[in-house]
């Protein structure tokens, strides 16, 4: 693997490239906002077995904060960061694998391409658990994780964690087992959560990208974009199926949806998620040009 920072961004974002060079290359986008790529590892170095996979940190988290991101960082500057990044480190084929808001950041740097308002556009899209695509599905996803997370699986965990004595035994083994909790909902069997890598939110960086979408809906503006796409969904994701099938249906996209499986199937269903990412992609050829 080797990494380094953007040259060509408005501030340094750090980066990292795993998988044979001169491969297909897959430009991979990471969830939150203000969260970072390492999250999605070791899992999604599957995809670096046959292909070149490039991941960056997004302004705002992991080893891209800077003292001025105090400024705001909205969707738009996403999509800008996200046009230089795949101009400076994916010089060939645009392919964009994206994972929860990762996957929105995916759609609306397409949308922003089908208008000619960033280049290039996107050869292929690859849509892991998407985040809602308007604000009323995003209502209905915070409110169905917010049931989980009180819910008698994620509060038995509490009860069990509480009397275990960890904290004194083990404040760091504490301290992760508190992360999980704090992830639990997402997943099918919220025990599941032992095998997410740990990550953390910069809380200002995620609040102000949301509001900059303000009463979001994508539906329509995705049947502008013509490119090759799949999306796949579990379907105990407490971000609603409906989303995901809107998505589909508006990009005319494959849409696979994953059984045992909540918002995380590089963790919950692994092999069923990379199988179908593979076929996809090795039966969707990517322009040898760029379309600009």
């Amino acid at each position: 693997m080797i990494s380094g920072f953007t040259t060509s961004t408005p501030v340094p974002l750090y980066w990292s490239s795993s998988g044979p060079p001169g491969s297909d290359t897959l430009l991979i986008l990471h969830g939150g906002p203000g969260a970072q790529h390492d999250y999605l590892l070791p899992q999604m170095l599957e995809l670096a077995r046959d292909r070149q996979c490039v991941f960056y940190d997004q302004r705002g988290g992991g080893r891209s904060r800077h003292d001025d991101d105090r400024a705001l960082v909205t969707w738009q500057s996403q999509v800008l960061d996200c046009e230089a990044v795949a101009r400076e480190l994916t010089p060939g084929p645009l392919t964009l694998v994206g994972y929860s808001w990762g996957a929105l950041l995916a759609l609306l740097y397409a949308v922003e391409a089908a208008h000619g308002r960033v280049s290039p556009r996107p050869d292929r899209l690859v849509l892991i658990d998407p985040a809602p695509i308007s604000r009323t599905w995003r209502n209905a996803f915070e409110a169905e994780f917010a049931r989980r997370q009180q819910g008698p699986a994620v509060q038995a965990l509490r009860t069990e964690l509480s009397d275990s004595g960890l904290q004194e035994r083990d404040p760091v083994a504490y301290r992760q087992r508190l992360f999980e909790l704090s992830v639990a909902g997402y997943f099918a069997n919220p025990r599941a959560a032992r095998s997410l890598t740990p990550f953390r939110i910069t809380g200002r960086v995620q609040q102000s990208v949301w509001e900059s979408l303000g009463d979001y809906d994508l539906t329509d503006a995705l049947r502008d974009v013509h490119c090759p796409a799949l999306v796949v969904h579990g379907r105990e994701d407490p971000i609603p199926l409906d989303s995901s099938r809107a998505t589909a249906n508006a990009l005319q996209a494959d849409l696979i949806v994953l059984d045992a499986c909540g918002h995380v199937p590089y963790v919950e269903q692994p092999d069923a998620l990379f199988g179908a990412i593979r076929s996809f992609l090795d039966r969707t050829v990517a322009h040898p040009l760029r379309t600009e």
